[in-house]
């Protein structure tokens, strides 16, 4: 049995759902009674799902009529919320060929500005990754990573070539809650230029992320830079 809470592994089981397409686009969720019975679980479980994925963008509450899906293309783009975002690359390009080449691995001390990101020390230590992200045979993102060593125990440069986030909550049982963005365009520099095979006039689209865990701490500070022809960014509000 799965150590995430009950209702955030019915949400795991309906977002799967949509995103194999059980659940079309406009279409309409089972009522909250009939997802008690089918999960076996009680109403304010189902209430915690659902609103899981509407906080996610996934789907919509409609007073009276009840919950649907969210007509969304979710191939066009990748979404800045909370159902999408911890998949990361391998789920952006689900069904593609993916590659993850590991240019740097070691274990140093956080810079003053990294130090503050993560609530630690310059005297501790973090995890410092470099990765290259490649899909259907050419790069798309170089990523720049730093993790308390303290947090995210015993990472190997093997589960680099896979999803980290997937070690954090499968392997370490962590909850991953949210994360902190800021986008903006950026020039690449001369080794970016060859990792990624652009020239100096192609601007990079900058992700700058700490990413935190559900108890509110934060477990990862991140700068990715994207080919800016090879990735779309759009954010989804909820109300």
């Amino acid at each position: 049995m799965s150590s995430r809470a009950k209702y955030q592994q019915v949400a795991d089981i309906l977002r799967q759902a949509i995103r194999q397409g059980k659940y079309q686009p406009g279409g309409q969720l089972p009522l909250e009674r009939d997802l008690c019975v089918e999960f076996s679980v009680s109403r304010i479980t189902i209430k915690r799902a659902v609103d899981e994925l509407v906080r996610g963008g996934l789907v919509v509450k409609r007073r009276g009529a009840g919950t649907f899906v969210k007509s969304l293309d979710d191939h066009a783009m990748h979404k800045l919320s909370r159902s999408e975002q911890f998949g990361g690359f391998s789920d952006y390009y689900q069904g593609h060929p993916v590659h993850t080449e590991v240019l740097h691995f070691a274990i140093v001390h956080p810079v003053p500005e990294v130090a503050v990101q993560l609530g630690m020390s310059e005297d501790d230590f973090v995890y410092d990754i470099q990765r290259l992200r490649c899909a259907d045979g050419g790069p798309v993102v170089i990523e720049y990573t730093q993790m308390p060593i303290d947090l995210i125990a015993g990472l190997k440069e093997g589960n680099l070539q896979d999803s980290i986030y997937r070690y954090i909550e499968e392997t370490l049982g962590l909850h991953i809650q949210s994360a902190h963005r800021t986008v903006r365009a950026v020039m690449p520099t001369a080794a970016e230029q060859k990792l990624l095979g652009i020239d100096e006039r192609m601007p990079l689209l900058e992700v700058a992320q700490v990413a935190f865990l559900s108890d509110g701490r934060p477990f990862e500070y991140s700068l990715s830079r994207h080919r800016g022809d090879k990735m779309k960014f759009k954010a989804i509000s909820v109300r």
